[in-house]
């Protein structure tokens, strides 16, 4: 059996080369089925392509992802997947805002303006956090499950169907080369002579095959493109979803414009108090020092004048690395640089990348591929 499949697979790349490079033609299949074929590829791009965009749709920072899918997998490794969520920054730029509302103090109707954005960021945020949950359960994950299962059969059978194609051309191929070829040699029973008679038997299994995948793979293919209502029903839950997260913000957007706007006019109402600042007199610094004389007596020496420090180029005052190799982007919200460039580091991501900009593009960049010269703090 082994040597039987072995032999198959020779007949196969055989036929497969004399067509590629010998000019042989293979059985041609119509037009619609090309055409159907053309689409498919698209549909499978299509598929691939929307998951990874709509995921940069909602995490748009390229480090956070890398972050995220760093956790993941030693995640999977460990055996104890842990779930990443994504920092929304409606969230951090909320927390910063709270808390320096409150270290302000909250009699202060500033502070109080600065705790009630912050809040209403929060809220943004976990409205955000929501949004993310239904696309991946009503978008990103039915593209997933048509990515693994629905296209991963469709091209099984076709695979299968261009293999049995090539064994049915190959065996076609034999017997019409025997039908012309005069033999000097004795006729040699079915079954034997190394393989180079074949027999009508054969040739019937090797089309009823052959007309079996391509009926499979004609069937898979107009089943995944002729599913309009199910794809158009997708987007749409992607349109509403967003429309939703939309109008929950403008909501809580419009709410707390009215609040500032409520805040801004009490704070104008108050009255203005005349302040006026303390003397070192009045705080008793100078008295204290000249053991209570007058402080007309006291004549103020000038300072000296402060040392300067030596002059630091702007680039070195910020953390940055030096490019010791050429290094190309493989992946989106990677950073291409050259052998010398230097880098301003923005953040560590793991022990294996930086994250940095350069010339105005920020990204992602490996460790060994630079010498730091000034360390991130």
């Amino acid at each position: 059996m082994a040597f039987a499949g072995l032999k198959k697979q020779i007949n196969k790349a055989n036929q497969f080369m004399n067509e590629k490079i010998g000019g042989v033609e293979g059985t041609k299949l119509d037009d619609d089925f090309v055409e159907m074929e053309r689409k498919t590829d698209i549909m499978c791009e299509l598929v691939e392509d929307l998951q990874l965009k709509i995921k940069e749709f909602l995490h748009p920072n390229p480090a956070s992802r890398a972050k995220m899918s760093a956790v993941k997998g030693i995640g999977k490794l460990s055996g104890q997947a842990k779930a990443a969520t994504y920092p929304q920054p409606e969230g951090v730029l909320g927390e910063t805002l709270i808390t320096f509302g409150k270290k302000i103090g909250e009699e202060n109707l500033y502070a109080q303006s600065l705790v009630e954005t912050g809040e209403s960021m929060k809220q943004i945020a976990d409205i955000k956090y929501n949004l993310d949950d239904n696309m991946k359960m009503n978008v990103i994950e039915p593209l997933h499950q048509l990515s693994t299962k629905d296209i991963k059969e469709v091209q099984h059978h076709r695979k299968k169907l261009q293999g049995r194609r090539l064994d049915f051309d190959c065996k076609k191929r034999k017997k019409d080369k025997a039908l012309y070829t005069p033999s000097s040699s004795p006729a040699r029973s079915p079954g034997r002579g190394a393989g180079s008679h074949v027999s009508e038997e054969e040739i019937k299994l090797a089309e009823d095959k052959f007309a079996e995948s391509l009926h499979l793979a004609q069937m898979g293919m107009h089943n995944l493109l002729d599913n309009d209502v199910e794809q158009i029903s997708q987007l749409a839950t992607f349109a509403e979803n967003l429309l939703d997260y939309h109008r929950q913000c403008t909501e809580i957007l419009e709410a707390l414009a009215g609040t500032l706007h409520d805040k801004k006019n009490e704070a104008a109402s108050l009255p203005r108090s005349e302040f006026v600042p303390k003397t070192l007199s009045d705080l008793g610094v100078i008295d204290s020092l000249n053991g209570g004389l007058p402080t007309t007596n006291i004549t103020a020496s000038p300072l000296p004048s402060p040392m300067k420090s030596p002059a630091r180029s702007p680039m070195m005052q910020n953390p940055s690395a030096q490019a010791l190799y050429d290094f190309e982007p493989e992946n989106p919200g990677e950073l291409g640089f050259s052998e010398g460039d230097t880098i301003t580091l923005t953040q560590r991501i793991d022990e294996n990348w930086f994250e940095g900009t350069l010339n105005g593009k920020s990204g992602l960049f490996p460790v060994s591929y630079v010498n730091v010269v000034v360390p991130l703090p």
